[in-house]
């Protein structure tokens, strides 16, 4: 059975809220049980790399998923955030051979998130499911394929 790691911000909890729901939701409709399913929340989307970090090494897990939603504000903070965020999610990627969907918002406002959550751009919640879900058996045949090609 595959399991799946969900670390949600509660910082913008509105959205992250709404992101998480659409998740869980489009995990049930493709059949994958609660119980294949982790979720570990956490302050604010600064933390989400550090806590896909320690998931990963369990190796417990065939895709993280990182949800969280960052809003431009009236300083520069919002693109340092944006940067370390997407930037330690990659590494703990490419660090642990394990796919981390990177389904942060990097909004100009709330408005424009809003419309990520089950509005006209879709959601992003539900489309990080789809995308864990596919690298989870790529990452798996791929594996297959090396083992059976270095014996």
């Amino acid at each position: 059975m595959n399991h799946y790691a969900i670390i949600v911000s509660e910082f913008n909890q509105t959205i992250t809220g709404a992101l998480l729901e659409g998740a869980l939701e489009r995990f049930s409709e493709l059949g994958i049980m609660n119980k294949s399913i982790t979720i570990i929340r956490v302050p604010g989307a600064i933390e989400i790399p550090l806590t896909a970090q320690l998931l990963a090494k369990t190796k417990k897990y065939q895709a993280l998923i990182c949800l969280g939603a960052v809003v431009r504000g009236e300083t520069s903070h919002y693109d340092y955030v944006c940067q370390q965020v997407s930037q330690g999610c990659q590494r703990v990627m490419l660090d642990f051979d394990v796919p981390v969907i990177f389904g942060v918002l990097t909004t100009e406002n709330e408005e424009q998130a809003m419309e990520r959550v089950g509005g006209r751009h879709g959601h992003k919640g539900k489309e990080a499911v789809e995308a864990a879900v596919a690298m989870a058996k790529i990452v798996e045949k791929l594996g297959q394929t090396l083992t059976c090609n270095t014996h």
